[in-house]
């Protein structure tokens, strides 16, 4: 999943984006206001951390123009001041929920995490597929009772392919929610990501789960699920 962090403070963003990375999210991060809603205009973020005190337009500003244009992406809003009428007005802004400074990054975490689950659909803490085990609370995953030891990119990467199982994904859709910004699309990441949780995920397994459709794109699916030609569907690997 893709977070974008919209904070004037270099220390608080800092902290915050190296504990959003450890829990397998992508970041992008900005100071600005105006950045911040050029950033959300060509980007599709599953989340929207943002200080109200910010450079150019401030939160409040920014999380009106979001909703007025038609944006639903959830926002937690982040700001020192704690009085009765900012929360109020952070709300009315548009705001999905309010947390005021100093906080713990725990504390924001599992807000995040809870407006994921009631985000743009209800996702569930475990998701199964045949035998396939992923706990996106705990980031555990086991197949056929065995676990599956996975880096945090991997598990990002097998949690995107899963919640979005029996899809054919892109390469650009895979970078868009899994990667951040900085990844460079001329770059072999994804394939090299793809092959190691082949290794890990289905080597010593009858039936493969991770498939490749050649000239499209990646997807995770049971045997039962997949359609059409099987070695289109993703019979090859790369």
């Amino acid at each position: 999943m893709r977070i974008l962090l919209v904070e004037d403070d270099p220390r608080i963003a800092r902290f915050v984006s190296q504990a959003l990375r450890e829990q397998t999210y992508a970041v992008d991060a900005t100071a600005d206001g105006d950045d911040a809603l050029f950033k959300a205009s060509v980007n599709d973020y599953d989340a929207v951390i943002l200080d109200v005190m910010i450079e150019g337009r401030d939160g409040f500003e920014v999380c009106r123009e979001l909703r007025a244009a038609g944006s639903v992406v959830p926002v937690i809003m982040l700001t020192a001041r704690d009085a009765v009428p900012d929360r109020i007005a952070g709300l009315d802004s548009g705001a999905d929920d309010y947390l005021t400074k100093p906080f713990e990054v725990a504390e924001l975490l599992a807000r995040l995490r809870a407006l994921l689950r009631r985000g743009r659909a209800v996702r569930p803490a475990l998701v199964a597929v045949a035998d396939l085990r992923i706990d996106t609370r705990a980031h555990a995953v086991t197949r056929a009772g065995r676990r599956v030891e996975l880096t945090a990119k991997e598990y990002a990467l097998l949690e995107y392919l899963a919640r979005e199982c029996g899809r054919v994904l892109t390469r650009a859709e895979i970078a868009e929610h899994v990667w951040d910004e900085n990844f460079d699309p001329l770059s072999n990441l994804i394939d090299v990501n793809i092959n190691r949780l082949r290794r890990k995920v289905d080597d010593g397994f009858a039936v493969p789960l991770i498939h490749t459709r050649r000239g499209e794109g990646y997807m995770l699916a049971a045997p039962e699920d997949l359609r059409g030609d099987e070695e289109g569907a993703g019979g090859g690997r790369v």
